[in-house]
């Protein structure tokens, strides 16, 4: 895009050309108001209150868009009288119960209504009953809905759901008299207003993945989480900006806190907010915050025993549930003690970055969330994107609503959800194991054949032959009839009949027998039989191209051969590549400490089973802080670091007491932020200086971005060939968890606490007589155990999965380190 200039009031600014008025003003610093408009989505209209004076043409600065030398006014006598004229509408029998409700304090009617002087009311229409609605987490009080649409929005822009609608509300209609007598943008929001309300489409429940973030972006108290209802007060709170701790998101949040009551002072979590504008977040992120360690003390006992079996251990085993400054102080402890580390879940990422980085020469992929955002067409493999992180999912979603955007999502798990976010998106539910096929193909169909390997293009012509085929196609064709005509003879003055020869175009079907190529990578896909044409619509006009990889990739028996297939996709196509880490700091474990495959005799584990474990769930021998109760930084999938702050106390000990103890010393925990390691792209800059914010323009002030190092090119670029006959065809179980779920930690959260099972899709219990709670034994060929059958809406098909967020069903173990596996379900 050009950048332009264009004057608002007087200021000369400057824009991206085809960028919105509103968000020219808002990068600038200068005040528009609107209700209904939401940043990284469509505009609405709804509100009407952004009326600006464009060249002199009254606009919608939402809506508008900024063109070179565009004089821009954002006040006149007629703007200000409708906007004005809005505020006194939305006011309209807007129940006068602020002291109570839940947006008092930070509610945009309540700010507007002053902003515009509302101090008196000039319209009136009789109200009708509407009563409150539970939605289960979601509470909405009709009474209180504008019918801004943000809700309705976002759940559809942005979050991929659809699940909210305006519906008909029924009630008088507006006296005709208003229509002469107030402004007219005023009136036709009153009129919009008076006929509707917000409703689920599934019928009188939301039926989604329950985000949320349509409570974050209402701008008043119509909905609100059930839980936080009639709690606290907005004023109340102190906000504590932190990172989410349960994804590779890592998403800006703050945790709203205050004490727990008159009679506790203690501080407790109310809630959590974002900044909706710039960052959306998941049901995990904004319902699972109480997973503090609570209650923990310091019990000098259990120091003492840590310190001795430190002292005898080979091992410290852990998961990336930790900070970076914690994975920090480990790889400080394995080069003091000379044991072990080890984290499956890092290793394996870290060895696919490196197989990456030996073709591209790189030491992390290219590509981030925010280039998803602004791609038109995304391709996602090896990733349960629904669960495997949300915001992947966000991102795809808003990318195609956006963007007129068009998306691949192949995964051996038929996903409604993915289904659902546009009819531009196609899902290919290839067999576990065929992930490496999938990789050939993004380059067979999109890779630059002239420029790759030979040895890759020779083997990439293996899977093409040509076929014969019939296809019917439209023809013209001219024929010729004799038709009767009814000529005049002006001798007799009588008509006479006379035949005459017409010529026609007609329209022909024909068959006939065609030579096309048949790629059979698209067969060993189970694509759909018209992939091609379906290919062909999606790919026109797109320019900007982005891949998203998971941990099916990370995890697969060939993984380094898919590293090195991504690596020239990204080398050799249009695609941006991003890889999506497993937990919260798997990208910063993964760069910090160098990682052991195997465990020795005695091991401590961190967050995991050991012979003396250390645990912030409150399990172990010695508590540790979660999460929540800790400062520090967690690196993203977008590459940043960025930092987390103490939300509540914890009175126990930490993994840098233990350290000190055994001669790694340092004063705070935070006093690693400094040294993490910069070979591996960190910065050398003090904790209490990273930022956490965005500014009005969007921009992601927080933290730092890693530098990408260069790292040595291996002497070819050579791939393997993939077996085909490894596919598993038949009855398989897949390593995953469900919607809102991501490790024990969200598990013990009081909204999101739950037991984990083998979840099915209803297709899966109905074929094999199964219902909900029936106790099921799962065998694979590394064991078996018993667990409940749980029906899981979110999925269709006949591969179920077992969870990994339940710490009492040991589902890893019947795993071969790849998320799949065959197996075998029985009733008992």
């Amino acid at each position: 895009m050009n950048e332009i200039t264009i004057t608002i009031d007087g200021k000369q600014v400057q824009t991206q050309e085809g960028e919105t008025i509103l968000n020219t003003a808002r990068a600038n610093g200068i005040f528009i108001p609107a209700i209904c408009y939401l940043t990284r989505c469509s505009p609405t209209l709804a509100c009407r209150i952004c009326l600006v004076e464009a060249d002199g043409k009254q606009v919608y600065a939402c809506n508008a868009k900024a063109r070179e030398g565009m004089e821009i006014n954002t006040s006149t006598d007629t703007i200000e009288t409708e906007k004005r004229a809005i505020m006194e509408v939305y006011d309209v029998n807007h129940p006068l119960e602020c002291g109570v409700c839940d947006q008092s304090g930070e509610c945009e009617l309540q700010n507007y209504t002053l902003e515009m002087g509302v101090d008196k009311q000039h319209f009136s229409i009789a109200d009708i009953h509407r009563p409150a609605q539970d939605w289960g987490l979601v509470h909405y009080d009709p009474s209180l809905c504008i019918v801004c649409e943000r809700c309705v929005t976002v759940c559809k822009d942005m979050i991929g759901d659809a699940a909210l609608s305006t519906v008909a509300r029924g009630g008088d209609a507006i006296d005709a008299t208003f229509k002469e007598s107030m402004p007219k943008d005023a009136y036709a929001m009153w009129n919009k207003l008076n006929k509707s309300l917000i409703a689920p489409n599934a019928g009188t429940t939301l039926d989604c993945t329950d985000c949320g973030e349509c409570i974050a972006v209402c701008p008043v108290g119509a909905l609100v989480s059930s839980d936080y209802q009639y709690t606290s007060n907005a004023w109340e709170h102190t906000q504590i900006p932190a990172t989410c701790a349960h994804c590779s998101a890592g998403c800006q949040i703050s945790y709203d806190i205050k004490h727990t009551d008159i009679a506790n002072h203690d501080a407790k979590i109310y809630r959590v907010k974002n900044e909706w504008n710039y960052v959306s977040l998941c049901g995990a992120g904004r319902y699972g915050y109480d997973f503090q360690n609570a209650n923990a003390t310091k019990n000098v006992t259990a120091f003492n025993a840590a310190i001795e079996a430190f002292k005898k251990a080979d091992t410290i085993a852990f998961t990336s549930t930790i900070t970076n400054e914690e994975a920090m102080i480990l790889q400080r402890l394995k080069e003091k003690l000379g044991v072990k580390l080890v984290n499956d879940e890092a290793r394996v990422f870290k060895n696919f970055l490196d197989g990456y980085g030996c073709i591209t020469g790189r030491s992390l992929y290219s590509g981030n969330l925010k280039e998803i955002h602004e791609s038109d067409f995304v391709v996602s493999i090896g990733s349960a994107l629904k669960t495997d992180n949300p915001n992947a999912r966000f991102a795809m979603n808003n990318a195609l609503s956006m963007n007129k955007g068009a998306g691949l999502y192949f995964h051996p798990m038929n996903d409604p959800v993915i289904q659902d976010m546009s009819k531009n998106v196609t899902q290919i539910n290839h067999a576990p194991m065929m992930e490496e096929a999938a990789l050939y193909l993004m380059l067979d169909l999109f890779g630059d054949k002239a420029a790759m390997p030979l040895t890759v293009t020779e083997y990439l012509s293996t899977f093409h032959s040509m076929k014969t085929v019939t296809v019917e196609e439209t023809v013209d064709e001219k024929v010729t009839e004799t038709v009767i005509k009814k000529v005049l003879n002006e001798e007799t003055g009588v008509e006479e009949e006379e035949s005459v020869e017409v010529t026609k175009t007609v329209k022909k079907k024909v068959s006939k027998e065609v030579q096309v190529d048949d790629n059979a990578l698209l067969g060993l896909l189970n694509a759909p039989a018209n992939f091609t044409e379906i290919l062909t619509k999606y790919l026109a006009k797109k320019e900007k191209f982005s891949l998203m990889v998971g941990a099916d990739l990370y995890t697969h028996p060939n993984a380094q051969n898919c590293a090195r297939l991504v690596a020239l996709i990204e080398k050799y196509t249009a695609f941006n590549v991003t890889m999506i880490p497993n937990l919260a700091n798997t990208l910063g474990v993964a760069l910090i400490c160098n990682l052991d495959e195997k465990a020795g005799e005695y091991t401590i584990g961190y967050n995991t089973a050991g012979d003396f474990t250390l645990s912030a769930l409150g399990n172990g021998d010695l508590d540790m802080p979660a999460l929540n109760q800790q400062e520090g930084t967690l690196t993203s999938i977008d590459k940043r670091v960025n930092p987390t702050n103490v939300a509540l106390a914890f009175g126990g000990y930490t993994l840098n007491d233990i350290a000190s103890a055994l001669g790694v010393s340092r004063a705070l925990t935070v006093d690693y932020t400094v040294q993490l390691p910069v070979s591996a792209g960190f910065k050398a800059v003090e904790f209490d200086t990273l930022p956490n914010h965005y500014s009005n323009a969007g921009e992601e002030v927080r933290g730092y971005v890693l530098d990408t190092q260069s790292v040595a090119i291996g002497e070819d670029e050579n791939v393997q060939a993939f077996d085909e006959k490894v596919a598993m065809r038949t009855s398989v179980v897949y390593l995953a968890n469900p919607v809102l779920q991501f490790t024990p930690f969200t598990a013990r959260t009081h909204q999101l606490a739950q037991e984990g099972g083998l979840y099915a899709s209803s297709e899966f219990m109905s074929s094999n007589g199964l219902s909900s709670g029936d106790n099921v034994r799962v065998k694979t060929p590394k064991g078996e155990i018993i667990v409940a059958v749980v029906s899981d809406s979110k999925i269709n098909g006949d591969i179920t999965y077992l969870p990994t967020f339940d710490t009492k069903i040991n589902s890893s173990a019947l795993f071969g380190g790849y998320r799949f596996s065959n197996v075998t379900i029985e009733k008992v």
